[in-house]
């Protein structure tokens, strides 16, 4: 069934630009990308089926690969890329910088906008390193490292070292939990005592290290972990 068989109150094309998409639900949003149903499915039904598949969440549709997508009835291999290619784009649109080199990075809420587009839906734990100058405007961040589930090594002397490189004098320490709490364990406690002694070697503060899940940070500065706070 295509989307123009549907009632007016069911098309979501036309009830998107005539109240903006913001008043359509994911399935509707959805469907506009898939376009078409199946004999026995309305396109809005086939979208509805799609986000049962991933239990009722985008980041669960998001993570799908074609492959994967064409595993829901009614959607084949064209529908399948085009779903795959809208949130690649939303994927780009969300790492471009929140923070650019005339913003300061002024808080841990400050951190976790502009890390959580780059670390939100991996399987995987990964250790960042923001730098930052003496009046906390952004001088660079990078990947220091890629670990496993519940796990990733904090190399110091690597950060140290990138840091002297872009002469640095404050470095924000970030990784995930993709458990989905932020809370540390004595593992990210003790890699970020000898991070921090690294740094102060070389008069670089340690300003933060914060851990991201999926919707909430913990940050050691709010904690009092490390010497300076924001």
């Amino acid at each position: 069934m295509r989307m123009k068989d549907l009632c007016l109150d069911d098309r979501p094309r036309e009830r998107m630009l005539e109240k903006g998409a913001g008043t359509l639900s994911n399935a509707e949003l959805l469907a506009i990308l898939l376009r078409t149903g199946t004999g026995t499915m309305n396109v809005v039904e086939v979208a509805r089926a799609l986000l049962r598949s991933a239990d009722g969440r985008l980041n669960g549709v998001a993570a799908m690969t074609p492959e994967k997508l064409c595993e829901v009835k009614g959607i084949g291999l064209s529908k399948a890329v085009t779903v795959a290619a809208a949130f690649e784009l939303g994927r780009r649109a969300a790492l471009e910088p929140v923070v650019t080199d005339r913003t300061p990075v002024s808080s841990p809420r400050t951190v976790f906008r502009m890390m959580l587009p780059l670390l939100r839906g991996l399987d995987h734990e990964e250790c960042w390193a923001i730098f930052l100058n003496r009046a906390n405007y952004l001088l660079g961040k990078e990947r220091m490292s890629v670990g496993g589930m519940d796990s990733t090594v904090m190399d110091s002397k690597a950060i140290l070292r990138r840091a002297l490189d872009r002469k640095a004098s404050g470095v924000i320490l970030v990784h995930n939990h993709p458990s989905g709490s932020a809370m540390p364990g004595k593992a990210d406690i003790g890699q970020t005592a000898v991070l921090r002694k690294a740094l102060q070697s070389c008069d670089i503060q340690l300003l933060d290290h914060v851990v991201i899940a999926e919707d909430s940070w913990y940050s050691f500065a709010d904690e009092q972990l490390v010497n300076e706070k924001f």
